[in-house]
Protein backbone atom coordinates (compact mmCIF):
# COMPACT_ATOMS: atom_id res chain seq x y z
CA UNK A 1 0.00 0.00 0.00
CA UNK A 2 1.39 3.41 -0.90
CA UNK A 3 1.39 6.07 1.79
CA UNK A 4 -1.96 7.20 3.06
CA UNK A 5 -2.68 8.54 6.51
CA UNK A 6 -0.99 10.23 9.39
CA UNK A 7 2.57 11.40 9.74
CA UNK A 8 2.33 10.68 13.46
CA UNK A 9 5.36 9.90 15.60
CA UNK A 10 5.23 6.09 15.23
CA UNK A 11 3.49 5.06 12.00
CA UNK A 12 3.01 1.28 11.84
CA UNK A 13 2.91 -1.16 8.95
CA UNK A 14 3.38 1.57 6.38
CA UNK A 15 4.41 0.01 3.08
CA UNK A 16 6.53 2.33 0.95
CA UNK A 17 6.73 0.91 -2.54
CA UNK A 18 8.10 3.71 -4.68
CA UNK A 19 10.69 6.44 -4.39
CA UNK A 20 8.15 9.22 -4.85
CA UNK A 21 6.33 8.11 -1.69
CA UNK A 22 9.59 7.81 0.23
CA UNK A 23 10.72 11.29 -0.81
CA UNK A 24 7.30 12.79 -0.10
CA UNK A 25 7.13 11.29 3.38
CA UNK A 26 10.65 12.24 4.39
CA UNK A 27 10.27 15.66 2.80
CA UNK A 28 7.03 16.21 4.72
CA UNK A 29 8.88 15.81 7.98
CA UNK A 30 8.66 12.13 8.90
CA UNK A 31 11.39 11.53 11.47
CA UNK A 32 10.54 8.06 12.81
CA UNK A 33 10.45 5.16 10.36
CA UNK A 34 9.41 2.57 12.93
CA UNK A 35 6.96 0.23 11.20
CA UNK A 36 7.94 1.28 7.68
CA UNK A 37 8.33 -1.50 5.12
CA UNK A 38 10.35 -0.23 2.17
CA UNK A 39 10.15 -2.66 -0.75
CA UNK A 40 12.62 -2.93 -3.63
CA UNK A 41 13.63 0.73 -3.59
CA UNK A 42 16.86 2.10 -5.03
CA UNK A 43 17.86 4.34 -2.13
CA UNK A 44 21.25 5.30 -3.48
CA UNK A 45 21.64 9.04 -3.10
CA UNK A 46 19.32 9.11 -0.09
CA UNK A 47 21.92 8.41 2.59
CA UNK A 48 21.69 11.89 4.07
CA UNK A 49 17.93 11.55 4.47
CA UNK A 50 18.28 8.09 6.02
CA UNK A 51 20.85 9.35 8.51
CA UNK A 52 18.50 12.12 9.65
CA UNK A 53 15.67 9.82 10.69
CA UNK A 54 15.15 7.17 13.35
CA UNK A 55 15.18 3.80 11.59
CA UNK A 56 14.76 1.51 14.59
CA UNK A 57 12.09 -1.07 13.70
CA UNK A 58 12.03 -0.15 10.01
CA UNK A 59 12.31 -2.93 7.44
CA UNK A 60 14.09 -2.62 4.10
CA UNK A 61 13.29 -5.49 1.75
CA UNK A 62 15.48 -5.92 -1.32
CA UNK A 63 16.56 -2.28 -1.35
CA UNK A 64 19.79 -0.85 -2.79
CA UNK A 65 21.92 1.58 -0.76
CA UNK A 66 25.04 3.66 -1.04
CA UNK A 67 28.19 1.85 0.05
CA UNK A 68 28.34 1.43 3.82
CA UNK A 69 24.70 2.42 4.38
CA UNK A 70 23.45 -1.08 5.15
CA UNK A 71 25.80 -1.36 8.10
CA UNK A 72 24.77 2.08 9.30
CA UNK A 73 21.09 1.17 9.20
CA UNK A 74 21.60 -2.17 10.95
CA UNK A 75 23.62 -0.53 13.71
CA UNK A 76 20.69 1.81 14.33
CA UNK A 77 18.09 -0.95 14.61
CA UNK A 78 16.77 -1.37 11.09
CA UNK A 79 16.07 -4.80 9.63
CA UNK A 80 17.64 -5.42 6.22
CA UNK A 81 16.35 -8.20 3.99
CA UNK A 82 18.93 -8.42 1.20
CA UNK A 83 18.43 -9.13 -2.47
CA UNK A 84 18.71 -12.85 -3.12
CA UNK A 85 21.45 -13.80 -5.55
CA UNK A 86 20.57 -16.03 -8.50
CA UNK A 87 16.80 -15.56 -8.20
CA UNK A 88 15.19 -14.52 -11.52
CA UNK A 89 12.37 -12.54 -9.90
CA UNK A 90 11.84 -9.90 -7.24
CA UNK A 91 10.71 -11.64 -4.02
CA UNK A 92 9.71 -8.25 -2.60
CA UNK A 93 7.72 -6.93 -5.57
CA UNK A 94 5.11 -4.34 -4.71
CA UNK A 95 2.53 -5.03 -7.42
CA UNK A 96 0.90 -7.74 -9.47
CA UNK A 97 2.35 -8.70 -12.83
CA UNK A 98 1.19 -7.43 -16.17
CA UNK A 99 1.36 -9.55 -19.32
CA UNK A 100 4.04 -7.24 -20.65
CA UNK A 101 6.24 -7.97 -17.64
CA UNK A 102 5.95 -11.75 -17.79
CA UNK A 103 6.37 -11.72 -21.58
CA UNK A 104 9.02 -8.99 -21.75
CA UNK A 105 10.97 -9.43 -25.00
CA UNK A 106 8.22 -11.43 -26.73
CA UNK A 107 8.50 -9.50 -30.00
CA UNK A 108 12.09 -10.54 -30.62
CA UNK A 109 12.84 -13.54 -28.40
CA UNK A 110 11.38 -17.04 -28.01
CA UNK A 111 9.20 -17.69 -24.99
CA UNK A 112 11.88 -19.88 -23.43
CA UNK A 113 14.03 -16.78 -22.90
CA UNK A 114 11.28 -14.62 -21.37
CA UNK A 115 10.80 -13.92 -17.63
CA UNK A 116 7.82 -16.26 -17.17
CA UNK A 117 9.69 -19.23 -18.64
CA UNK A 118 12.95 -18.43 -16.85
CA UNK A 119 11.18 -18.27 -13.49
CA UNK A 120 9.46 -21.60 -14.14
CA UNK A 121 12.70 -23.32 -15.12
CA UNK A 122 14.38 -21.90 -12.03
CA UNK A 123 11.58 -23.36 -9.88
CA UNK A 124 11.95 -26.90 -11.25
CA UNK A 125 15.72 -27.23 -11.05
CA UNK A 126 16.66 -30.44 -9.21
CA UNK A 127 16.47 -29.93 -5.47
CA UNK A 128 15.32 -26.34 -5.84
CA UNK A 129 12.18 -26.73 -3.76
CA UNK A 130 14.17 -28.18 -0.87
CA UNK A 131 16.78 -25.43 -0.66
CA UNK A 132 16.32 -22.90 2.13
CA UNK A 133 17.17 -19.88 -0.02
CA UNK A 134 14.80 -20.97 -2.78
CA UNK A 135 12.02 -21.76 -0.34
CA UNK A 136 12.49 -18.38 1.30
CA UNK A 137 12.48 -16.56 -2.04
CA UNK A 138 9.31 -18.33 -3.20
CA UNK A 139 7.52 -17.73 0.10
CA UNK A 140 8.47 -14.05 0.17
CA UNK A 141 7.31 -13.68 -3.42
CA UNK A 142 3.93 -15.32 -2.77
CA UNK A 143 3.44 -13.16 0.32
CA UNK A 144 4.18 -10.05 -1.76
CA UNK A 145 1.71 -11.16 -4.44
CA UNK A 146 -0.96 -11.80 -1.81
CA UNK A 147 -0.34 -8.37 -0.34
CA UNK A 148 -0.62 -6.72 -3.75
CA UNK A 149 -3.79 -8.65 -4.51
CA UNK A 150 -5.30 -7.62 -1.18
CA UNK A 151 -4.55 -3.99 -1.99
CA UNK A 152 -6.12 -4.33 -5.44
CA UNK A 153 -9.39 -5.63 -3.99
CA UNK A 154 -9.82 -2.62 -1.76
CA UNK A 155 -10.82 -0.38 -4.64
CA UNK A 156 -13.39 -0.38 -7.45
CA UNK A 157 -13.95 -2.28 -9.66
CA UNK A 158 -12.15 -4.93 -7.64
CA UNK A 159 -14.25 -4.96 -4.48
CA UNK A 160 -14.79 -8.60 -3.65
CA UNK A 161 -18.58 -8.52 -3.96
CA UNK A 162 -18.14 -7.52 -7.60
CA UNK A 163 -15.63 -10.23 -8.51
CA UNK A 164 -17.07 -13.19 -10.41
CA UNK A 165 -14.88 -16.19 -11.10
CA UNK A 166 -14.92 -18.16 -14.32
CA UNK A 167 -13.57 -21.69 -14.00
CA UNK A 168 -13.23 -24.10 -16.89
CA UNK A 169 -10.99 -26.45 -18.78
CA UNK A 170 -7.59 -25.43 -20.09
CA UNK A 171 -8.04 -27.66 -23.14
CA UNK A 172 -10.64 -25.61 -25.04
CA UNK A 173 -8.76 -24.55 -28.20
CA UNK A 174 -9.05 -21.19 -29.83
CA UNK A 175 -11.51 -21.44 -32.69
CA UNK A 176 -13.77 -23.86 -30.82
CA UNK A 177 -17.37 -23.26 -29.76
CA UNK A 178 -16.36 -23.71 -26.11
CA UNK A 179 -13.72 -21.00 -26.44
CA UNK A 180 -16.15 -18.59 -28.10
CA UNK A 181 -18.78 -19.23 -25.43
CA UNK A 182 -16.30 -18.58 -22.64
CA UNK A 183 -15.34 -15.31 -24.32
CA UNK A 184 -19.03 -14.40 -24.60
CA UNK A 185 -19.42 -15.10 -20.87
CA UNK A 186 -16.48 -12.89 -19.94
CA UNK A 187 -17.87 -10.08 -22.07
CA UNK A 188 -21.37 -10.29 -20.60
CA UNK A 189 -20.08 -10.38 -17.04
CA UNK A 190 -17.85 -7.35 -17.56
CA UNK A 191 -20.68 -5.44 -19.26
CA UNK A 192 -22.79 -6.11 -16.17
CA UNK A 193 -20.13 -4.42 -14.05
CA UNK A 194 -18.43 -7.52 -12.68
CA UNK A 195 -14.68 -7.86 -12.37
CA UNK A 196 -13.82 -11.17 -14.04
CA UNK A 197 -11.30 -13.48 -12.36
CA UNK A 198 -9.90 -16.72 -13.80
CA UNK A 199 -7.09 -19.15 -13.17
CA UNK A 200 -5.10 -17.10 -15.65
CA UNK A 201 -4.16 -19.90 -18.02
CA UNK A 202 -5.13 -21.01 -21.54
CA UNK A 203 -8.42 -22.46 -22.81
CA UNK A 204 -11.63 -21.25 -21.18
CA UNK A 205 -9.60 -19.07 -18.81
CA UNK A 206 -7.96 -17.17 -21.66
CA UNK A 207 -11.30 -16.85 -23.43
CA UNK A 208 -13.05 -15.37 -20.38
CA UNK A 209 -10.25 -12.85 -19.87
CA UNK A 210 -10.39 -12.01 -23.58
CA UNK A 211 -14.14 -11.42 -23.44
CA UNK A 212 -13.79 -9.17 -20.41
CA UNK A 213 -10.91 -7.26 -22.00
CA UNK A 214 -12.94 -6.51 -25.15
CA UNK A 215 -16.26 -6.00 -23.35
CA UNK A 216 -16.40 -2.33 -24.31
CA UNK A 217 -15.58 -3.06 -27.95
CA UNK A 218 -18.17 -4.11 -30.49
CA UNK A 219 -19.34 -7.68 -30.99
CA UNK A 220 -17.65 -7.46 -34.38
CA UNK A 221 -14.33 -6.66 -32.74
CA UNK A 222 -14.66 -9.69 -30.48
CA UNK A 223 -15.48 -11.91 -33.45
CA UNK A 224 -12.47 -10.55 -35.32
CA UNK A 225 -10.23 -11.21 -32.32
CA UNK A 226 -11.52 -14.78 -32.09
CA UNK A 227 -10.68 -15.24 -35.75
CA UNK A 228 -7.16 -13.88 -35.26
CA UNK A 229 -6.53 -16.18 -32.34
CA UNK A 230 -7.93 -19.24 -34.11
CA UNK A 231 -4.93 -19.20 -36.45
CA UNK A 232 -2.87 -20.40 -33.44
CA UNK A 233 -5.28 -22.76 -31.63
CA UNK A 234 -3.07 -23.61 -28.67
CA UNK A 235 0.24 -23.03 -26.95
CA UNK A 236 1.69 -26.25 -28.31
CA UNK A 237 3.99 -26.56 -30.18
CA UNK A 238 4.90 -22.87 -29.80
CA UNK A 239 4.08 -20.70 -26.79
CA UNK A 240 5.79 -17.85 -28.64
CA UNK A 241 3.33 -17.97 -31.55
CA UNK A 242 0.38 -18.43 -29.18
CA UNK A 243 1.34 -15.41 -27.07
CA UNK A 244 2.21 -13.21 -30.05
CA UNK A 245 -1.25 -13.76 -31.54
CA UNK A 246 -2.77 -12.54 -28.27
CA UNK A 247 -0.36 -9.62 -28.00
CA UNK A 248 -1.39 -8.55 -31.50
CA UNK A 249 -5.04 -8.38 -30.38
CA UNK A 250 -4.10 -6.31 -27.34
CA UNK A 251 -2.00 -4.00 -29.49
CA UNK A 252 -5.01 -3.38 -31.76
CA UNK A 253 -7.23 -2.74 -28.74
CA UNK A 254 -5.14 -0.97 -26.09
CA UNK A 255 -6.73 -0.03 -22.79
CA UNK A 256 -9.25 -2.85 -22.56
CA UNK A 257 -11.37 -3.61 -19.50
CA UNK A 258 -9.26 -4.90 -16.60
CA UNK A 259 -9.60 -8.49 -15.45
CA UNK A 260 -7.68 -10.77 -13.15
CA UNK A 261 -5.72 -13.97 -13.73
CA UNK A 262 -4.34 -16.10 -10.89
CA UNK A 263 -2.03 -18.74 -12.43
CA UNK A 264 0.79 -20.73 -10.87
CA UNK A 265 4.31 -21.79 -11.73
CA UNK A 266 3.42 -25.16 -10.22
CA UNK A 267 1.74 -25.74 -13.58
CA UNK A 268 4.35 -23.67 -15.37
CA UNK A 269 4.12 -25.77 -18.52
CA UNK A 270 0.84 -23.89 -19.09
CA UNK A 271 1.68 -20.25 -19.81
CA UNK A 272 -0.37 -17.34 -18.47
CA UNK A 273 -2.77 -15.76 -20.92
CA UNK A 274 -2.15 -12.29 -22.30
CA UNK A 275 -5.65 -10.89 -21.71
CA UNK A 276 -5.71 -10.77 -17.91
CA UNK A 277 -4.49 -7.23 -17.26
CA UNK A 278 -3.59 -8.07 -13.65
CA UNK A 279 -1.75 -11.33 -13.00
CA UNK A 280 -1.26 -12.72 -9.50
CA UNK A 281 1.10 -15.58 -10.26
CA UNK A 282 2.05 -17.83 -7.35
CA UNK A 283 4.54 -20.60 -6.78
CA UNK A 284 2.29 -22.42 -4.29
CA UNK A 285 -0.68 -23.85 -6.16
CA UNK A 286 -2.69 -24.64 -3.03
CA UNK A 287 -2.48 -21.01 -1.92
CA UNK A 288 -3.38 -19.82 -5.40
CA UNK A 289 -6.48 -22.02 -5.60
CA UNK A 290 -7.72 -21.01 -2.17
CA UNK A 291 -7.25 -17.31 -2.86
CA UNK A 292 -8.96 -17.49 -6.26
CA UNK A 293 -12.08 -19.05 -4.73
CA UNK A 294 -12.00 -16.75 -1.72
CA UNK A 295 -12.00 -13.60 -3.86
CA UNK A 296 -15.12 -14.42 -5.85
CA UNK A 297 -17.82 -13.13 -3.53
CA UNK A 298 -19.95 -12.30 -6.58
CA UNK A 299 -20.16 -15.98 -7.49
CA UNK A 300 -18.40 -18.49 -9.70
CA UNK A 301 -19.42 -19.82 -13.09
CA UNK A 302 -18.10 -23.31 -13.81
CA UNK A 303 -17.79 -24.06 -17.52
CA UNK A 304 -17.30 -27.62 -18.78
CA UNK A 305 -13.98 -29.00 -17.59
CA UNK A 306 -12.35 -32.10 -16.18
CA UNK A 307 -10.33 -32.91 -13.04
CA UNK A 308 -9.20 -29.38 -12.21
CA UNK A 309 -12.65 -27.88 -12.63
CA UNK A 310 -14.28 -30.70 -10.64
CA UNK A 311 -11.81 -30.05 -7.83
CA UNK A 312 -12.65 -26.34 -7.89
CA UNK A 313 -16.39 -27.08 -7.76
CA UNK A 314 -16.09 -29.12 -4.59
CA UNK A 315 -13.48 -26.89 -3.00
CA UNK A 316 -15.92 -24.01 -3.45
CA UNK A 317 -18.81 -26.22 -2.32
CA UNK A 318 -16.96 -27.08 0.88
CA UNK A 319 -16.57 -23.39 1.77
CA UNK A 320 -20.25 -22.76 1.04
CA UNK A 321 -21.30 -25.90 2.91
CA UNK A 322 -19.70 -24.75 6.15
CA UNK A 323 -20.09 -21.01 5.61
CA UNK A 324 -22.61 -18.75 7.29
CA UNK A 325 -25.55 -17.77 5.09
CA UNK A 326 -24.16 -14.31 4.39
CA UNK A 327 -20.89 -15.86 3.22
CA UNK A 328 -22.42 -18.21 0.64
CA UNK A 329 -21.76 -17.15 -2.97
CA UNK A 330 -23.62 -18.40 -6.07
CA UNK A 331 -22.29 -21.46 -7.91
CA UNK A 332 -23.46 -21.73 -11.51
CA UNK A 333 -22.61 -24.86 -13.51
CA UNK A 334 -22.95 -24.50 -17.30
CA UNK A 335 -23.75 -27.59 -19.36
CA UNK A 336 -26.41 -30.00 -18.13
CA UNK A 337 -25.15 -33.02 -20.04
CA UNK A 338 -21.56 -32.37 -19.01
CA UNK A 339 -22.27 -31.97 -15.28
CA UNK A 340 -25.04 -34.56 -15.03
CA UNK A 341 -23.64 -37.33 -17.24
CA UNK A 342 -20.03 -36.92 -18.38
CA UNK A 343 -18.72 -35.63 -15.04
CA UNK A 344 -21.75 -35.94 -12.73
CA UNK A 345 -20.78 -33.27 -10.25
CA UNK A 346 -24.29 -31.80 -10.16
CA UNK A 347 -26.04 -34.71 -8.39
CA UNK A 348 -23.38 -34.74 -5.68
CA UNK A 349 -23.46 -30.95 -5.35
CA UNK A 350 -27.24 -30.97 -5.04
CA UNK A 351 -27.08 -33.68 -2.37
CA UNK A 352 -24.51 -31.73 -0.38
CA UNK A 353 -26.59 -28.57 -0.58
CA UNK A 354 -29.84 -30.15 0.64
CA UNK A 355 -30.96 -28.48 3.84
CA UNK A 356 -27.99 -26.10 3.88
CA UNK A 357 -27.77 -22.34 3.37
CA UNK A 358 -26.14 -23.00 0.01
CA UNK A 359 -29.19 -24.84 -1.36
CA UNK A 360 -30.62 -21.64 -2.84
CA UNK A 361 -27.29 -20.63 -4.36
CA UNK A 362 -26.46 -23.53 -6.69
CA UNK A 363 -27.65 -23.55 -10.29
CA UNK A 364 -27.36 -25.75 -13.37
CA UNK A 365 -27.93 -24.07 -16.74
CA UNK A 366 -27.28 -24.80 -20.38
CA UNK A 367 -25.88 -21.52 -21.69
CA UNK A 368 -23.64 -18.67 -20.65
CA UNK A 369 -26.52 -16.26 -21.16
CA UNK A 370 -28.54 -18.20 -18.57
CA UNK A 371 -25.59 -18.12 -16.21
CA UNK A 372 -25.34 -14.34 -16.45
CA UNK A 373 -29.10 -14.01 -15.88
CA UNK A 374 -28.83 -16.10 -12.71
CA UNK A 375 -26.21 -13.71 -11.35
CA UNK A 376 -28.33 -10.71 -12.33
CA UNK A 377 -31.17 -12.04 -10.19
CA UNK A 378 -28.78 -12.11 -7.26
Amino acid sequence: MNFAGSLGPRPRNLEVQDLASFDRLVGAGAVNLHGWHAQSLDLRGRSAALKRVNVEGAMFLGCTFDEGMEGNLRSRGALIFPKLVGVPFDPYRASLYSPAQLYAGLATSPYEELPDARIYHWSIQPGQRHRVDSTLASALHDHAIGDALDELTRSAPWTRDSIVGVMGGHAAPRGSTDFAQAARLGSLLARDGHAVATGGGPGAMEAANLGAYLSQASDGDLEAALGTLAVVPGFRPSVSAWARAAAAVVERHPGGTPSLGIPTWFYGHEPPNYFATHIAKYFANAIREAILLELCHGGIVFLPGAAGTVQEIFQDACENYYGAREKVAPMVLVGRRHWEEEYPAWPMLRSLAAGRAMADCIFLVDSVEEAVEVLRRG
